[in-house]
């Protein structure tokens, strides 16, 4: 047995050698060691070891077995490190990609959802100028981007057997920080993008002809789009988290609406010929509508349900009605601006009731002043009574234009 165990022990002495040899970084003494081991040159007692080779038939002191347990452990120990050292001689791993989507075959793809699919982490699909008469689902991705030529040469059109053009998650599938900038997208059977089940989601920049729906989504933000045309709604929240900002909502029977457990922020937006309100809270929603303009539409905003609201620093003109509140909501309002013309607050009931109780006392009464309100210029003139109002420094979406732009507009 015992001689079964030395000739184990060289076998395994001898392919680690043979490993050794073949690394190129491995220092000088190493390598010669292991030289020496395959030659034969140097011999090992089977149940010690020495602290250095030894010329055959010499006499040396042995080691006790765990120094020889100690270097078989070693073995191990170098293979990960040549492998590290192989990982770093091949460089950097490939770094975030572009994939180029173009309808006259310049591009990596033609379709957009090949586009997408192959897209991994990091990376962005660019898309070309062109109409595209398809329909694209953006799920089970992580930091996508997906970027358009400009919205004004970039239109996703859909198919007439797809609800929508743009779906970013599906049921059960999510995505999460998912970009989508620079494009249009149209109505498809009903509504234009649909947003489900996602996290992390942005739109910016991009026109929406049509509905957007937004269903159990986290961490949205639509920033600086136009949403318009939609038979229903222009943009609708359904147990969502979202923020709103500097977006043109226009044309739609109601411009926003916010409902089920959705919490949802609107700052700087303007929202204007809604056939009914511009925005309507409802069910268990929370809402933060801060510094809009809401104007021409059937009303400013309604406050339903056991919503949750709080409204400062909005002007409200133009409309039919300014706000109508159910009494089981919470709504707190400060510092908004009316000039409407049925009048500024309504409390719900069959019919609705005048309530010009619910005034706060920092709200204001009379004309905003816009530049031109007829051309959908609802920038405040320069002479306006609504700058420097609380902390405000100008109420609604949009700054004083200056005198010059005022005689401008006048000619």
């Amino acid at each position: 047995m015992r001689s079964c165990m030395k000739r184990l022990v060289s076998r395994m002495l001898k392919t680690f050698a043979s490993f050794v040899l073949g690394l190129s970084k491995s220092s000088t003494y190493l390598r010669g060691y292991a030289a020496a081991l395959l030659d034969e040159h140097f011999e090992h007692p089977a149940w010690g070891y020495s602290s250095c080779p030894r010329p055959a038939g010499h006499q040396i002191a042995t080691v006790p077995i765990w120094f020889f347990c100690g270097l078989i452990g070693l073995i191990p120990a170098v293979g990960l490190w040549a492998v590290g050292s192989g990982w770093a001689d091949e460089g950097p791993l490939p770094g975030p990609r572009t994939l180029v989507v173009a309808l006259d075959g310049t591009g990596d793809y033609s379709s957009l959802q090949e586009a997408v699919d192959a897209a991994k982490k990091g990376d962005t699909v660019f898309v070309k100028a062109g109409h595209y008469t398809q329909d694209v689902t953006i799920h089970s991705k992580e930091k996508i981007r997906f970027v358009g030529a400009g919205a004004d040469k970039v239109t996703i059109l859909g198919r007439d057997v797809v609800v929508g053009a743009l779906h970013v998650g599906k049921w059960p599938y999510g995505a999460t920080d998912i970009e989508i900038s620079d494009m249009t997208i149209n109505d498809r059977g009903g509504h234009a993008v649909g947003l489900f089940n996602g996290q992390g989601i942005v739109l910016r920049r991009v026109t929406i002809n049509g509905m957007l729906f937004s269903q159990q989504v986290r961490d949205v933000r639509i920033e600086d789009c136009v949403i318009g045309g939609s038979e229903t709604t222009g943009a609708q929240f359904a147990d969502s988290d979202a923020v709103l900002m500097g977006n043109f909502v226009h044309d739609n029977d109601h411009g926003v609406s916010i409902a089920g457990k959705s919490n949802v922020r609107l700052e700087r937006n303007v929202i204007t010929r809604s056939l009914f309100e511009a925005i309507v809270v409802s069910d268990h929603a929370k809402a933060m509508l801060v510094s809009n303009t809401l104007v021409k539409n059937g009303g400013g905003a309604a406050f339903l349900g056991q919503s949750q609201s709080e409204v400062t620093g909005n002007v409200v003109g133009l409309n039919r009605v300014g706000f109508l509140i159910a009494p089981s909501s919470r709504t707190t309002t400060s510092f908004n601006a009316f000039y409407n013309r049925e009048g500024d607050y309504l409390r719900m009931g069959n019919p609705n009731q005048p309530a010009p109780e619910l005034k706060a006392q920092s709200d204001i009464t009379g004309d905003p002043y816009f530049i031109d309100p007829g051309h959908d210029d609802f920038h405040l003139r320069f002479d306006t009574p609504l700058l420097k109002i609380g902390h405000f420094p100008y109420l609604g979406a949009l700054p004083p234009a200056s005198p010059a732009a005022r005689r401008s507009a006048e000619k």
